[in-house]
């Protein structure tokens, strides 16, 4: 393998600044992904840097070196965040004035954190590309100077001190070293200094499937410009490889490898689990990576190491990932499973699914002879146990569809099932109750054979999200005058519930 523009990187990289302001952070051993996977699976723990992210690492290396040039005009950046926010930093530790250009779609954290180290923000543009070309612009009318967040040698090797502290603290142990890519900056620098210190380490790229701008460009043997990227793993949602980064990459990648917004959700639920800290979702993206080629290679007993780096995150973005990381782990499957509306079904239909913990049920009473139920159900066993569900199903007769990778689904219908009442259920009446029992498996089962079949289910909504109590909507087909009788039944359960027929949620969107 001949690397002769990546060793030129070497020197550059290990006379860097960097350490004036940013620590050699820690490698964090995964040991529950470890025992998992079989392999010692490693975290480079970038999230710990005062700023929550490397990006501070090749920003003060870059201005650093125009200081020292005596070079102190104002300097201006495009940025999705963190970038912005070592841009920020560094020039405050040097005095210089910035101003950041963002994209709207930036989350506030990271907004708020540029603000926090001094320096003006300018919210232009739907993504990373429309802030850069308004920077560029902004940057030749005030003569100012234009910090690349990635195309940069002086960008790149600053990040590319990570690779030389993995080797320093690896030596030649590690197997495989996973990067997450936006323009290329990190991979760029990181993999140029370990495969020319020691060519046999493997190095790969990781993108999500919705911004995979390198894939794209190894694919087609030249940078090419997608048209247009995700925005869930904002810091990475690059339209076209950087042009320095790209000609240093194709010189020594061992692959790139995809993962979708569920593998992503998935990885930061584990760095959770492992570190107790939460990374954003560019920020887990290395990690999915890992997972996914580790399975997709059958390694085992390898050293293995994702770099973790940041954990700028939004709040409310977790409710989000909360959602999606089951299915990420194919360790959930969703259902729209057609059962005959009549008394009883629902509850036969439940005890299909036997003693697997349901995660979320939605189901309305219709005029037809057949309901949907739109269901979630955990598994333990993977994409097996699934394959077993989805065909016991079938051969007790149920029609059902696997909805587990359809989008709208997933981020949409699940939450606009129902509907008002159907013409018969608003004949003979509807009274709605919220139920709330202790959640363990079988729950809902012994919910239901409680209830026996002596009532006709016409409305149930229920979402476990991991609480200790089960939480039900639901609605019987029954009228005012049978209302002491079924309360007397649902006292019986020893549940606590609350009578919300009047509810005026209920009144306007339901009844």
């Amino acid at each position: 393998m001949e690397l002769k523009k990546s060793k030129k990187y070497v020197n550059k990289i290990r006379s860097t600044d960097v350490y004036d302001v940013a620590q050699v952070s820690p490698i964090t051993k995964a040991v529950g992904l470890s025992s998992q996977y079989e392999n010692n699976i490693l975290l480079k723990r970038e999230d710990m840097q005062s700023i929550f992210s490397f990006k501070l690492r090749g920003a003060y290396n870059k201005l650093s070196k125009l200081y020292k040039k005596g070079i102190n005009k104002p300097v201006i950046a495009a940025s999705a965040g963190n970038h912005a926010q070592g841009v920020a930093f560094a020039s405050s530790k040097l005095g210089l004035k910035a101003t950041i250009i963002m994209p709207v779609t930036t989350p506030s954290i990271k907004i708020n954190s540029v603000k926090r180290f001094g320096a003006k923000v300018i919210l232009h543009g739907d993504n990373f590309d429309e802030a850069f070309k308004f920077a560029k612009n902004l940057t030749k009318k005030k003569e100012a100077t234009f910090i690349h967040p990635y195309d940069d040698s002086d960008v790149i090797a600053g990040q590319g001190t990570i690779g030389m502290e993995i080797l320093d603290a690896l030596d030649s142990k590690v197997h495989a070293v996973f990067v997450p890519v936006g323009g290329g900056g990190l991979l760029a620098g990181v993999g140029s200094y370990i495969k020319s210190i020691n060519p046999k380490i493997k190095v790969y790229g990781v993108e999500p499937e919705d911004a995979a701008c390198l894939d794209a460009a190894i694919s087609a043997g030249k940078r090419v410009s997608l048209k247009e990227v995700g925005l869930f793993a904002d810091g990475v949602a690059v339209k076209q490889i950087g042009k320095t980064t790209f000609s240093l990459i194709e010189e020594w990648i061992d692959g790139v490898v995809t993962v979708s917004i569920d593998e992503i959700c998935a990885a930061v639920q584990d760095t959770f689990q492992e570190t107790r800290t939460i990374p954003e979702p560019a920020g887990a993206l290395a990690l999915a990576g890992l997972k996914k080629l580790t399975k997709r290679r059958g390694w085992k007993n390898k050293d293995l190491l994702a770099i973790n780096s940041g954990a700028n995150l939004n709040f409310d973005r977790l409710s989000h990932i909360v959602e999606r990381v089951q299915l990420g782990e194919k360790k959930e499957v969703l259902l729209n499973v057609r059962i005959p509306e009549e008394k009883g079904s629902f509850r036969k239909f439940c005890k299909s699914l036997g003693k697997r913990m349901i995660s979320e049920f939605n189901y309305r009473a219709d005029d037809k002879k057949e309901a949907n139920i739109f269901v979630a159900c955990r598994l333990n066993d993977g994409l097996e146990e699934k394959k077993s569900l989805l065909d016991d199903l079938r051969k007790k007769g149920y029609p059902l569809e696997d909805l587990s990778d359809n989008e709208v689904a997933k981020l949409h219908v699940k939450h606009m099932v129902g509907g008002r009442a159907p013409k018969n259920v608003i004949s003979k009446g509807e009274l709605l109750f919220r139920v709330r029992f202790p959640e363990k498996p079988g729950a809902l089962i012994n919910f239901l054979d409680k209830l026996s079949d002596s009532w006709n289910i016409t409305l149930f909504h229920y979402r476990n999200q991991g609480a200790a109590y089960g939480r039900v909507l639901v609605g019987f087909e029954a009228k005012p005058s049978q209302k002491r009788r079924l309360v007397k039944q649902l006292k019986e359960l020893e549940y606590p519930f609350w009578d919300e027929s009047d509810n005026p949620a209920y009144s306007a969107f339901l009844e």
